[in-house]
């Protein structure tokens, strides 16, 4: 059975930082790229950042310099510090995985979990 669960979410101010967690169970985690989503009221889930399974990473323009993705093979883990975050990012963020290759597409991906909510106020 495949199983991500994220934590680490919470309400935080504008400038703060939040540390997001992924983990997983039931699938080879080194073989697989992890993605970050987010998701806020009213709008289509969007792709934040990822990461392949040999390392490299991608980001959207939004998050670019302030967000930073990162993971554990040992822990079979996957991580998304935020920093100075601002109101937009407020959003419930999803982690997923797929094969290989990173993707900005959610409907390239293959499992997800459940979501954190992230509110970051004014």
């Amino acid at each position: 059975q495949k199983h991500l669960a994220e934590s680490g979410g919470g309400l935080v101010q504008t400038g703060d930082s939040l540390r997001l967690s992924c983990a997983t169970s039931g699938f080879t985690f080194s073989n697989y790229a992890m993605g970050w989503f987010r998701q806020a009221p009213g709008k289509e889930r969007e792709f934040v950042a990822a990461v392949q399974w040999s390392g490299g990473t991608g980001y959207a323009d939004s998050v670019k310099g302030r967000f930073t993705i990162s993971r554990s093979n040992a822990k079979n883990t996957v991580y998304l510090q935020m920093n100075s975050l601002k109101p937009e990012d407020t959003a419930v963020y999803y982690c997923a995985a797929r094969t290989r290759t990173w993707n900005r597409s959610p409907g390239a991906y293959d499992y997800w979990g459940q979501g954190t909510q992230v509110t970051v106020s004014s």
